[in-house]
């Protein structure tokens, strides 16, 4: 079974970079805890906070729900201390998801977003997603070579065990 979280927040762009990975992260906006316990119970996910005092509700410390409390306040950070804590993969299904609305992206062929993407881009690239919930369209051009890029330097550092406990 996959892994799913909830990030509140405190930590959005921590959500963002877990999606880069592939890992399916919902961003909690709401200020009710209660309901992102509700959500993270009924969707069987993990939750991602800084806050001290929601980790401290029974349903956690009782182990009926599980949740990160994380230390760091760099997101590049954040990144590394969960995939430890938790063994994940920097490389699980990478950009498999949108990274705005976390829902799977689906491929589109060229002709699809002839009139989508900039003209320089449709005449550079072959290969295209789009997120069916926001309708944005991803390609394999510098942005996506840049967080490839970040991804990969996470991994090393993180290998480095920056993260101390």
């Amino acid at each position: 079974m996959e892994i799913k979280f909830i990030a509140d927040n405190n930590v959005g762009k921590l959500a963002r970079w877990l999606r880069m990975m592939g890992y399916d992260t919902v961003l909690f906006r709401q200020k009710d805890d209660g309901h992102m316990i509700e959500t993270a119970l009924s969707e069987d996910r993990v939750i991602l906070t800084k806050d001290a005092e929601l980790v401290r509700r029974r349903l956690i410390t009782e182990g009926k729900l599980r949740a990160i409390l994380l230390k760091e306040d760099d997101p590049r950070l954040q990144v590394q201390e969960v995939v430890a804590m938790l063994s994940l993969n920097y490389h699980f299904k990478p950009f498999s998801l949108c990274l705005e609305c976390n829902q799977a992206l689906m491929s589109r062929e060229k002709e699809e977003v002839r009139n989508r993407v900039p003209a320089r881009v449709f005449g550079t690239q072959t290969q295209y997603t789009e997120c069916p919930a926001c309708h944005r369209i991803y390609w394999q051009g510098t942005h996506w070579q840049a967080m490839v890029k970040k991804l990969q330097s996470l991994q090393a550092e993180g290998g480095i065990n920056r993260i101390t406990s």
